[in-house]
């Protein structure tokens, strides 16, 4: 699988104006071993996203893995667009440890993208997770994403 990782982030920039607003900066966006894909996006320390304690707001972190999550979709599934419709289905999140300045999200694909192509070529929606690492900058984990996406036929 090739992937050009600044068409991915253009992509999402241009479809996601909120990235765009919390100055989200796609670090990579590369394929892995056996069919994955690995997206990294860092959202810069902002006062104006900022909660009560003086870190990253709760909604800005998950909007950053939620966003790092469909740059994995986007650079997996973006040849199936004109006959696919990425969908967020459910997310589930949990806040381990306060974050302070800025922070990275890791996203990777739960399962092989050609499993998933070939259930929507046979006629099926399949929903597939993408998980996501939040950490701050030294690589200190502080929460856990999951996203549960679909393909939905046009």
């Amino acid at each position: 699988m090739t992937i050009d990782s600044r068409q991915v982030a253009a992509g999402m920039l241009e479809a996601v104006p909120f990235a765009r607003t919390l100055g989200f900066e796609f670090v990579e966006v590369a394929p892995e071993a056996a069919g994955g894909v690995r997206a990294v996006v860092r959202m810069p320390d902002s006062p104006a996203t900022h909660n009560h304690v003086g870190g990253p707001h709760a909604g800005a972190i998950f909007t950053l893995g939620e966003t790092a999550s469909g740059a994995v979709v986007l650079a997996a599934f973006g040849h199936l667009l004109d006959r696919a419709v990425p969908l967020a289905v459910r997310a589930e999140i949990a806040y381990r440890k306060l974050a302070m300045g800025p922070v990275r999200a890791t996203a990777r694909l739960g399962r092989p993208a050609l499993d998933v192509i070939e259930e929507f070529d046979s006629g099926q929606r399949p929903e597939f997770g993408v998980d996501v690492e939040i950490t701050t900058e030294d690589g200190t984990p502080t929460s856990a994403l999951t996203v549960i996406w679909t393909l939905r036929p046009n």
